[in-house]
């Protein structure tokens, strides 16, 4: 009863009774995060097909059995896709028709991280076909800037230098990202203050172009990779780029 005389409902809890049923209370909390957290969730990782394989056949790319792309040719690149990390994924290239692979690379694919599976000529040999796995830049640029990486896969052309024009400048008056980029050679990630350029690709030590892209309206945060190549059916332009999407 109270001191109205209304009879209470319900358990009264002395303080120390509280104290241990609280303490009870958070240790099976704990033990059940833990719990979760040996079940643990392994982030996968990313990764995308890039052909630049002028003499490759039509192609399928697999990635520890499974196919990520298709019947692809010089010029493709794939959107990533998610792959259980490995510390030694295996990565096949065949004819899109079947058969043998044609080259296998063995790649590390880190949790959460983000990469290329590169299909290249092997350059000395013209039959033959390189693959290499690189891992992309997963975070955008610094606020007010972007980030490009370029790939030189143009034999013809052979080394080039990159400009980024910015629309109040001349090619004379800038100054080149990349110089002396061989093929097969990358540069990259190259961080530059975001505004609206063009790009401008030249043989090395030249002011010739031998690309000039529309103009690229940059914001800040885009990080992109640049696979630089040779024209297969003009002479003008003499030189082609394929533009892939890191990061937005």
């Amino acid at each position: 009863m109270d001191s109205q005389g209304n009879r209470r409902t319900g358990r009264v809890w002395a303080l120390p009774q509280l104290a241990t049923l609280g303490a009870a209370s958070l240790t099976a909390a704990l033990t059940l995060s833990s719990c979760t957290n040996v079940a643990g969730f392994s982030q996968p990782s990313l990764i995308r097909v890039i052909d630049a394989s002028y003499i490759a056949p039509a192609a399928n790319v697999t990635v520890e059995g499974t196919l990520f792309a298709g019947n692809i040719g010089e010029g493709y690149i794939s959107n990533y896709g998610t792959v259980a990390p490995s510390p030694a994924a295996i990565i096949n290239v065949t004819q899109a028709t079947g058969g043998a692979a044609l080259v296998t690379a063995s790649a590390s694919l880190n949790p959460g991280a983000q990469h290329s599976a590169f299909l290249t000529d092997n350059g000395s040999t013209p039959t033959l076909y390189s693959l290499t796995v690189l891992e992309d830049q997963q975070v955008p640029a610094a606020a007010g800037h972007s980030a490009f990486r370029f790939l030189n896969q143009a034999p013809r052309t052979g080394a080039v230098d990159v400009y980024m024009v910015p629309g109040s400048a001349t090619l004379a008056d800038t100054i080149p990202l990349c110089t002396a980029l061989a093929v097969g050679a990358t540069c990259g990630y190259v961080s530059f203050a975001s505004q609206a350029v063009t790009m401008v690709i030249t043989p090395t030590g030249t002011v010739t172009p031998k690309f000039t892209s529309t103009a690229l309206g940059l914001t800040g945060g885009e990080v992109r990779t640049v696979v630089i190549v040779d024209s297969q059916l003009t002479s003008n332009p003499p030189v082609q780029v394929v533009i892939a999407k890191d990061v937005d």
